[in-house]
């Protein structure tokens, strides 16, 4: 699973014209699923994405969490991030996981994060969704479970 954070005052996701999820201040996650991930990544890494210390506190450092600041998330399958362009010039999505598979993936991801409290709005699974955002920061992070769950393993 790798999933692209963006720390943002605003995000929307319209399909056809129309807006289907909106958020003020929180994280936009583009979320890619792979072919081998197992369904017992979604939970460490929506535990990852809720605790990582990206929000500024009074003193303007880094130190706040999503859950400290009650920020809203805003969800967006993207299997793109999945993609292998070594080769050639017209990347391979051969890695990303089946449609069905993969909303099945985001659909748990999104139960955990409103378990966990949060307010959380969805683009809609498979459409051509257009995303609109002001980053703030601008603050990006790149994650995958493969590099996040190993060195959990072994500092345990």
């Amino acid at each position: 699973m790798k999933i692209l954070l963006q720390r943002v005052s605003r995000a929307e996701v319209r399909v056809d014209g129309s807006r289907v999820a909106k958020i003020d201040r929180g994280l936009l996650l583009f979320v890619g699923i792979a072919q081998d991930d197992d369904p017992e990544v979604i939970a460490p890494m929506a535990e990852k994405v809720a605790n990582l210390r990206i929000f500024e506190d009074e003193q303007g450092k880094m130190n706040l969490s999503a859950l400290q600041v009650g920020a809203a998330i805003l969800v967006v399958s993207q299997f793109t991030l999945l993609a292998d362009a070594r080769k050639g010039r017209r990347p391979s999505f051969i890695e990303a996981a089946p449609p069905d598979r993969a909303s099945a993936f985001i659909d748990c991801m999104v139960s955990c994060f409103r378990d966990m409290g949060f307010e959380v709005q969805t683009g809609r699974f498979g459409a051509h969704m257009e995303v609109e955002l002001v980053n703030d920061g601008p603050v990006t992070i790149m994650l995958d479970s493969r590099e996040i769950l190993r060195r959990q393993t072994t500092i345990d």
